[in-house]
Parts: C-alpha cells; sequence; structure tokens
C-alpha cells in the first residue's frame, strides 16, 4: 500500500532446566514437510518457503477474529516477546551454559521447529515465532505426550493443511468446503479466495489438563523444579472434582469454573458457522503482565510495518504523534533529535495510532488479571488481640486465604519471582502513617534481605513482614543455606553448571546443596498474618484507622538487576503492581 508520498510500507523495514536436560532438541518440526512446498537445496527461498509451513496467528484471524483478539493480548502471545524472559534467558544461559534450548522451546516453540538459533534477537526471528504461544503450537500438535518441557512436535504444513481441535469438524467445515463459492473460500493454494484449513480433526488431549504439563511443569536436572503449577494442580480439589486447567482458563469467567460462552466456531465473510458452539476463552489470564514497548505487544498487525528495533526507538512515553505533542514540535515548543526511523510525523502519528490500539489491550487484560487475582484470594480482619488503650501496644493479625481451589497462591512460574505480600498501615487520629509493614524500597522492593537500600541502613529491616513469595536456598561456604535468585550454587562452585546430582533427589528430598522454600497458601488454605505496634505510636486517644492490602508483582526489582533489566522494563514491572482487595477499617482508642 501507498501512502500520498509514494512511499511502500516495505521500505520502512530497515533494520530489533528440566529433568530431562539431555532432550536437547526441545520442540521440533513434523519431518515431512509439505510436498508441494519442499524446496530444491540452496535455494534462496528455503526460508520463505520454510515459514510458509508455519502458519501465523494472522492468517487465521480472518475466519476466527473473536480468538484472535483475545489470544493477542495473552501471556501465550507475550512468550516470546517478553523482554524480562530474554534476559533471565540469557543469564541463566551465561551462568549455566548446560541449560542450551531449554527454555526457548516453549518460549519460542515454532522458532524452535524452524531452526531459529536459541540467542537470536527478535528483530531477526521470524513473525510466527515472535508470536510465542500461537495458535499452530497448540492447534497443530496430534500426539499425546503427556511429559515435561515442552518435548512437543508441531506438525508442519501451510494454512491449507488440517488443524486439531477438542471438539473436531463439526457439520459447519464440512458446509463452508462443499459451497466453497458462496463463502469465497479455498482450501488449495492454487484456488481464489478466503485461505482456511482443508480439514479439523478432533484432538481429545487438547482438552485435558495433561496437554498444558509439557510447558507448565518445569525441573532443571539437578532436580529443582522452576515451574510447580502442574504439581500444585495435581494435589488440588479441582483435580480431584475433575476439573481440568481449560475448564478455568477458558471459562466465560478468567480463572473461575463457570463454564463456557457460547459463540460460533467461525465466522466467514460474515457468516456465522456453527453459531451455538462451545466457545473456549484464549486470554488465559494469570498474575502475568506484559513489560514491553507497547508498539510491539499486542500482537498488531499493523505494527509490523517497522522493524522490532525500529519500534525500540519509538518514545511512547512522550506521546510521540500524538496531536499535542506534534502541535509542541510544530510550535517549536519541544526539540528532538529523531532517529531515521521516525523522523517524518506522519510515520510517527501512524505509530501512535498502534500505541494507542494497544493500549486498550492492555487495559482489557489489566482488568482480567485484576479479576483473576481477587477472585483467588481474601483478607479477612484485623482480628484485633489487645485492649485499645492510649499508649498500650496494638496486637492484631489478619487471615490470608487461598479462595481458588486449583493453585497455590501465589502459583506460577520461576519458583522465587512472583511476589505477593500483605502491606498493612496504622493512621493515627491526624491522618499521619505512624505504623507500616510491607513497605518498599526506593526502588520497589520489600524492605526484606535483598533491598539494596536495607543493606546500606537507608530503611530499616521489615520485621514482621508477610511474604508468601517462594525462595531458592543455597548452600554457601560455610555450610549454612542463604536465600538466592536461582538455584545456581555460586559458594559452592567457581564454574557454576547445573549437573544431575550424584545420588537420587529421592533420598534427601531435594538436591544437595539447593532447595526450595516454599511459603505459598495451599488450595483453600489460610494463614494468619500477626502484628504488633508499639504503644509509643498509640500516645493519644482518638480514632485510628487500619489499611490493609495484598500485593502482587510478577518480579522483583532485585532480581530484574541482577539479570540486567533495562530502567523502562523496572519501571513497567512497578507500573503493573497490583493491589489486591484494598480496604480500611477504623477503630477508636482510649
Amino acid at each position: 500500500m501507498l501512502d500520498g508520498r509514494n512511499r511502500s510500507v516495505g521500505s520502512r523495514h530497515r533494520g530489533w532446566i528440566p529433568a530431562a536436560i539431555a532432550v536437547f532438541v526441545l520442540v521440533v518440526a513434523s519431518p515431512a514437510l509439505a510436498q508441494d512446498k519442499k524446496a530444491p537445496e540452496g535455494d534462496p527461498h528455503a526460508q520463505v518457503y520454510k515459514e510458509s509451513d508455519f502458519p501465523s496467528a494472522a492468517q487465521c484471524a480472518p475466519c476466527h477474529q473473536q480468538i484472535y483478539d483475545e489470544w493477542k493480548i495473552s501471556s501465550h502471545a507475550y512468550g516470546s516477546i517478553s523482554p524480562m524472559f530474554h534476559k533471565f534467558e540469557q543469564a541463566i544461559n551465561d551462568l549455566a551454559p548446560t541449560i542450551g534450548h531449554f527454555c526457548v522451546r516453549c518460549h519460542a516453540s515454532v522458532g524452535t521447529a524452524l531452526g531459529e538459533q536459541r540467542d537470536l534477537p527478535l528483530w531477526k526471528r521470524s513473525q510466527v515465532s515472535r508470536e510465542g504461544i500461537t495458535c499452530i503450537t497448540c492447534h497443530r500438535v496430534a500426539e499425546s505426550f503427556g511429559k515435561v518441557n515442552g518435548e512437543r512436535v508441531i506438525e508442519a504444513g501451510d494454512i491449507h493443511k488440517p488443524m486439531y481441535g477438542n471438539q473436531g469438524a463439526a457439520t459447519g467445515l464440512k458446509e463452508v468446503i462443499d459451497n466453497k463459492s458462496f463463502y469465497k473460500v479455498a482450501t488449495e493454494p492454487s484456488e481464489r479466495g478466503m485461505k482456511i484449513h482443508n480439514d479439523a480433526i478432533k484432538f481429545e488431549t487438547l482438552s485435558k489438563s495433561e496437554f498444558c504439563v509439557s510447558c507448565h511443569q518445569v525441573a532443571v536436572n539437578l532436580g529443582i523444579k522452576l515451574e510447580v503449577v502442574w504439581d500444585q494442580y495435581r494435589a488440588s480439589p479441582a483435580f480431584k472434582q475433575g476439573v481440568s486447567c481449560q475448564d478455568c482458563h477458558m471459562s466465560k469467567q478468567q480463572g473461575v469454573n463457570a463454564g463456557y460462552a457460547i459463540g460460533p466456531a467461525a465466522v466467514i465473510n460474515g457468516q456465522a458457522i456453527n453459531p451455538g458452539r462451545k466457545h473456549a476463552n484464549h486470554s488465559f489470564a494469570g498474575p502475568g503482565y506484559p513489560i514491553a514497548h507497547p508498539g510491539i505487544f499486542p500482537h498488531n498487525t499493523d505494527a509490523q510495518q517497522w522493524t522490532i528495533d525500529q519500534w525500540l526507538l519509538f518514545d511512547y512515553r512522550a506521546k510521540w504523534g500524538s496531536e499535542e505533542f506534534e502541535e509542541k514540535v510544530e510550535k517549536g515548543q519541544v526539540k528532538v533529535n529523531f532517529p531515521e526511523a521516525w523522523s517524518d510525523r506522519i510515520d510517527r502519528e501512524e505509530a501512535w495510532a498502534v500505541v494507542e490500539a494497544n493500549f486498550k489491550g492492555l487495559e482489557k487484560k489489566a482488568q482480567l488479571r485484576k479479576e483473576v487475582m481477587e477472585a483467588g484470594g481474601r483478607i479477612d480482619g484485623p482480628f484485633l488481640k489487645s485492649d485499645l488503650k492510649a499508649g498500650q501496644s496494638l496486637k492484631f493479625a489478619y487471615r490470608v486465604t487461598n479462595t481458588n481451589p486449583g493453585h497455590n497462591l501465589p502459583s506460577g512460574s520461576l519458583g522465587a519471582q512472583p511476589e505477593i505480600w500483605l502491606n498493612v498501615a496504622l493512621i493515627d487520629p491526624d491522618g499521619k502513617n505512624v505504623w507500616e509493614s510491607g513497605y518498599v524500597d526506593s526502588i520497589g522492593d520489600m524492605a526484606d534481605l535483598h533491598s539494596l537500600d536495607v543493606a546500606a541502613g537507608k530503611i530499616a529491616h521489615d520485621d514482621q513482614l508477610f511474604n508468601l513469595q517462594t525462595k531458592f536456598l543455597t548452600m554457601n561456604v560455610k555450610g549454612t543455606d542463604r536465600e538466592m535468585y536461582l538455584p545456581v550454587n555460586f559458594d559452592a562452585d567457581q564454574l557454576p553448571m547445573l549437573r544431575p546430582p550424584a545420588q537420587p533427589v529421592t533420598v534427601m528430598n531435594h538436591p544437595p546443596f539447593v532447595r526450595m522454600e516454599a511459603r505459598s497458601i495451599t488450595p483453600l488454605s489460610y494463614r494468619d498474618a500477626s502484628y504488633s505496634v508499639p504503644g509509643n505510636l498509640l500516645a493519644r486517644p482518638g480514632k485510628y484507622r487500619l489499611a490493609v492490602r495484598m500485593r502482587s508483582r510478577a518480579e522483583p526489582m532485585y532480581f530484574m538487576r541482577f539479570v540486567g533489566a533495562t530502567v523502562d522494563m523496572e519501571q513497567a514491572m512497578n507500573e503493573w503492581m497490583l493491589d489486591i482487595h484494598p480496604y480500611t477499617v477504623e477503630f477508636e482508642v482510649k
């Protein structure tokens, strides 16, 4: 498409640890590529042929727009884009090179199938690789593995080849194929019309929890599990009741077994196909959230006219391309030395339109995340344990209950990363905050052993902190445990390598020199958080208030700095911090 200055859109592309580690090839393509697409050896178009055998989600959108709109804001769609994933994945490979392709086979499954290098930057990866857990990651899998660590085969084939689903080819698809001219569809490359798959094969495993375990139970070879979602679910009331992962994570109410919505299997040229069919929501809302540049995520086909590295030069925080910003530039009120890719106002305006559209998608994701998190936990209290008299210590407790029947609170991945903690504050009759627990330091970390401000003596250690974050414990040179960000024993080995233990892990119930200390709350259980406020802080009578909230964040700031996160990544991580069930109670001190 050409704009008014006769420039083509294409011209803008100028250049952005698991039990079976021995299985090195992590996600592989079916060896049988579509015969009509097989390229001769040495053909310069070979890569194009290969990529066409792994269709992008954008090719599915014309018929499955609702599912595409749900998926494009999901954590599945974010899997390969996530800058935190790339920072973490590179850091752990630098520290322990035995990891290899282990992480990317789930996060960039199609990229692995295409043979892309593990450390290939996003701007050099194929589009479908950047889509992370994309349509074909699940709907081109036809073998039941029931194993962990991403060991599954994505079948190759262009958009016309069969797809797999849990309901198979209902009569609607046959009706469409039998009336191609009416629906204006094409089931072969030589035909004209909307390109569709020529069959939908039932694959029952797709609707079972075992299908999810491949990527949602991750154990490194030394026996430590980085992700324990499957273990938690398998021991949960939901599992015993026969509730599947899909029943909650694809239901009409995200994170709750509330049944499925009803909707068409597809909409083809305005015609709804099988309108009374069960609709599985592909948003997969959870505790995670994106911190990528909003021009890069959510997925937006309009954004693809610029490359990833060009997007990273676009200052969305300054609102480049907005009417307000461009007017200031026009009047000389703002002077910016724009990069070449963004030197043209029209380009900036088009890019800002993409960013604004993506902001709306992010708002939807934030709302779904809030609903999931609030449905998964409850705070009760305060339960006062002392007399309310001036000058006397105030003792009280809150009860935190995990109302989720399927997972611990918190659940999620990567062991020591997901954070949920209580923030409680006492406000005196003058409205002054006189006592607090669960406060954060200057960069947003809790005031615990990992806080740099605590280490520097700038703020006090939070002795009463109620923190549900799981910790890795590694043995130091003195033979005692210490908390660590990763299950890599830096003290005991000057060249950290993730090696299998010399004896079975079952003997000790954890590998030598490293273990995990879980602090999460099991399904439908509770834990009390007890606090004590010194009497001198309640020196005079009057009305006092206790404010409480659970706080949730995907990554600690100290870990982000450990892996070399950028300032913008840190800022975005804190901006997405969620306050769960905040409330305040008032009481009289006599």
